[in-house]
């Protein structure tokens, strides 16, 4: 059954989702191994194996995920990937992983953790987090809730973030959305480092 988007109007299709891992913490607890099992993505270990053409969340590139970005991972039939690296080792993780991909980097815009490591902590998504809100802010809500539905804390990511995901989803360009953070979270605008073109 096809359902139509109330936003574009566009016949939704669930969005190819991968995440590269760079297996920097256990696999027993991590979100990405965990929802590769249930098969809501793609899990790679190898550089070669990654999709060509899409977007790789990645949280310092300074460009936040817009909606300009939606038709590359619709209309484009691009992927969406996640990196799943330790918070701990962040920096070179990004820079190793960028120097090996020609996929187009996106940070998403401020949402709390509702994983139990992080919980409450503004930006500090695991990977199944970052994938859901990524899906939820292109219009897949359905399929971002089933990313997180194996997780006990799943819907609680929803429950912390439902305003903000809304307008995020809502929002008409990169810059608005970016805008948008400061009506949710109290955070200086420097303290983000995103940029809105």
């Amino acid at each position: 059954m096809a359902i139509i988007s109330t936003i574009r109007g566009d016949v939704l299709r669930n969005i190819s989702v991968h995440a590269i891992w760079l297996a920097q913490d256990d696999p027993k607890k991590n979100t990405a191994v965990l929802s590769s099992k249930r098969g809501d993505l793609t899990l790679h270990k190898n550089f070669r194996t990654l999709p060509r053409r899409g977007i790789i969340l990645e949280p310092l590139c300074g460009k936040v995920l817009g909606p300009e970005d939606h038709d590359v991972l619709t209309l484009q039939h691009g992927s969406l990937v996640g990196l799943d690296c330790s918070w701990a080792q962040i920096e070179t993780s990004v820079e190793t992983v960028m120097k090996r991909t020609r996929l187009q980097p996106r940070m998403l815009p401020l949402l709390l953790a509702a994983n139990p490591v992080n919980w409450g902590k503004p930006g500090r998504l695991t990977t199944a987090e970052a994938l859901a809100a990524a899906l939820y802010m292109i219009g897949r809500e359905e399929q971002a809730r089933d990313t997180l539905g194996a997780f006990r804390w799943g819907s609680r990511f929803f429950e912390l973030n439902q305003e903000p995901l809304d307008a995020y989803a809502a929002a008409k360009t990169s810059e608005e959305l970016v805008n948008l953070q400061f009506e949710f979270f109290d955070i200086d605008r420097d303290a983000i480092g995103a940029d809105d073109s």
